[in-house]
């Protein structure tokens, strides 16, 4: 439940964000030549498809923090993830994304766009689906607040319903974009755009206190370390129903 909890709160507190990030897509959506229930439907569609991105990105990074919590390395996970948090708002100022020198990931979110610009040109409601879709894979603080959520939960599963509740907190907020989205000014998209850098810096610093084992309560808990008892030898002993039961000889390897 409260797993729940933090993903919906981070995914509605932040949504406000996504009027100055995602706004302009959700504001261009080829919904308004139709009638008011198709044009419901449309946007619902939308945000639908968004959602399943989010749950699939939930699971590839619940996978990777999995790995890493059975091999022991959650201090350092959550300091590598809290670390590179604060490396994306620091290449985002500099627009380093965005520059044909990257590479793959330019071309990559390169092909999105394009692919976005493609569907925009199309009608039908299933388009608007796969819109959502492509809005899910683009570069976006917030998305990466989230899946440094997923991570952190240390299983695919658990990722996934992060991703999952989280995409939900945001789509009041887009659903209404899409609909009323005449209603909001550049201006002030703008200015909620300025405060995602903080926002996301704060979270960043936050897991990265975590990673370091602090020992206080909530802010930076003392990871355990499990021990694992491993039994190297056994010998059946005859019972008197002459039933044969392993015993253990005592020798242990512990980690």
């Amino acid at each position: 439940m409260a797993l729940v909890f933090a993903a919906i709160s981070l995914g509605l507190l932040g949504s406000f964000h996504c009027i100055g990030m995602c706004g302009p897509i959700a504001l261009a959506l080829p919904v308004h030549h139709y009638a008011p229930l198709k044009k419901h439907t449309g946007i619902i569609l939308y945000n639908v498809g968004r959602l399943f991105t989010y749950s699939l990105l939930g699971i590839l990074f619940g996978l990777l923090g999995q790995s890493f919590f059975i091999g022991g390395f959650q201090q350092a996970f959550s300091i590598t993830i809290g670390g590179l948090l604060l490396l994306q708002v620091i290449l985002s100022k500099v627009n380093w994304f965005n520059r044909p020198g990257v590479g793959i990931m330019y071309h990559a979110f390169a092909k999105v766009k394009s692919g976005l610009g493609n569907l925009f040109n199309k009608k039908g409601l299933r388009f608007l689906f796969l819109i959502g879709l492509l809005n899910g894979l683009l570069p976006c603080g917030l998305v990466y607040l989230g899946i440094a959520g997923a991570a952190a939960s240390g299983n695919y599963i658990e990722g996934a319903k992060f991703m999952f509740w989280f995409g939900l907190g945001t789509a009041p907020v887009m659903y209404l974009t899409g609909f009323l989205g005449q209603f909001i000014t550049l201006k002030f998209r703008n200015h909620i755009r300025r405060s995602v850098p903080y926002i996301v810096s704060v979270m960043a610093l936050l897991l990265i206190v975590r990673g370091l084992n602090l020992g206080i309560p909530y802010l930076s808990p003392a990871f355990e370390k499990e021990s694992h008892t491993v039994s190297c030898c056994e010998t059946p002993v005859k019972t008197q129903n002459n039933s044969s039961n392993p015993v253990k000889q005592g020798c242990h390897k512990k980690n």
